[in-house]
């Protein structure tokens, strides 16, 4: 079998590698094929892995002998499902893999935006600590969690995760999904009413129809004045013009995302250098133990196929 990695560096690094897939071919490792040129490198391959590269009619129409395609993700967007189950590929995903990470990463966000951590060390670096007055320079707020009211969107893994933190915390717990879930501590509501009463948004859906472009000037204006609104999903389901107003408005009290539309960062976004807003690039889901997990996923669901009983299939 010959293993091609389309995108590996969007996983691997040199603490994490591919090892663990020789097991199962010879592997062949691209650090980040561009669509062009995707077709010609994948043309002799018995099995594709990938992430983000996009496999359609085109990128797969010399992949003969192509019989399996494997995420390094949970979302299979950028394959086309129809044009692989016409040819006989199967397709398998990797879910639940970054739960604890997101969940975790979610909190360093809203952690970050309340006891502003990274100003109060720039403040010591500066040198500012050793001209104060006092010994507790009140330079930047500091707010306790315990009390406040976190909405959570989308109660699936890591949604769940997020509310377990929450409470944890002593916070009070909203929710809004699209199957609500009878959860200890979790309120399920309308939408409407947790943009209301939430000090804390935070977005753990999926992007689909129903979720694209969701958090618009109409649900930003819903928020309570001062909220945080916090995106660890996908860039998609806010539009970033209407958060932008939210935020130079003072409407909002800051954001916390990790997820564009646009990735990597256009020179452009309009996101850049706004106040009270936290960015940081898409890897939310990246610890090492997380990709580590992901791999064992990964050749586990290879291993799976290989034997007859393929697993995690979308198609």
């Amino acid at each position: 079998m010959k293993i091609v990695l389309t995108d590996a560096q969007t996983v691997l690094d040199n603490l994490v590698n591919a090892d663990i897939l020789k097991e199962y071919g010879e592997v062949e490792e691209h650090g980040l094929l561009n669509y062009d040129e995707t077709a010609e490198k994948i043309a002799d391959a018995d099995i594709v892995v990938c992430n983000k590269t996009k496999l359609d009619s085109y990128t797969l129409r010399l992949a003969k002998n192509l019989k399996y395609i494997g995420l390094f993700a949970t979302g299979y967007n950028n394959i086309d499902i129809d044009y692989c189950t016409e040819h006989n590929i199967v397709v398998c995903n990797a879910g639940s893999y970054s739960t604890n990470a997101v969940a975790q990463h979610t909190f360093a966000l809203i952690l970050e935006h309340f006891n502003n951590t990274s100003n109060y060390n720039k403040f010591v670096q500066d040198g500012l600590w050793k001209r104060s007055k006092t010994f507790s320079p009140f330079v930047y707020p500091l707010n306790e969690l315990a009390g406040k009211t976190i909405g959570i969107i989308g109660l699936g893994n890591i949604g769940k995760a997020v509310a377990k933190i929450a409470t944890a915390f002593g916070m009070n717990v909203l929710a809004y999904s699209r199957t609500p879930k009878n959860i200890d501590g979790v309120i399920n509501t309308s939408f409407e009413e947790l943009l209301k009463k939430s000090d804390i948004v935070s977005v753990h859906c999926p992007l689909n129809n129903s979720s694209e472009n969701m958090f618009d000037k109409s649900a930003f204006a819903k928020m309570k004045q001062g909220a945080l609104f916090v995106n660890t999903a996908r860039g998609g389901v806010m539009v970033e013009q209407d958060l932008y107003h939210a935020l130079i408005s003072d409407h909002l009290g800051g954001a916390a995302i990790d997820t564009l539309s646009v990735e990597p960062m256009e020179e452009t976004c309009i996101l850049t250098g706004v106040k009270n807003c936290i960015i940081t690039p898409h890897i939310a889901w990246a610890p090492v133990e997380t990709r580590v997990r992901l791999m064992n996923i990964v050749a586990g669901n290879i291993k799976n196929f290989l034997n007859g009983n393929p697993s995690n299939k979308v198609n």
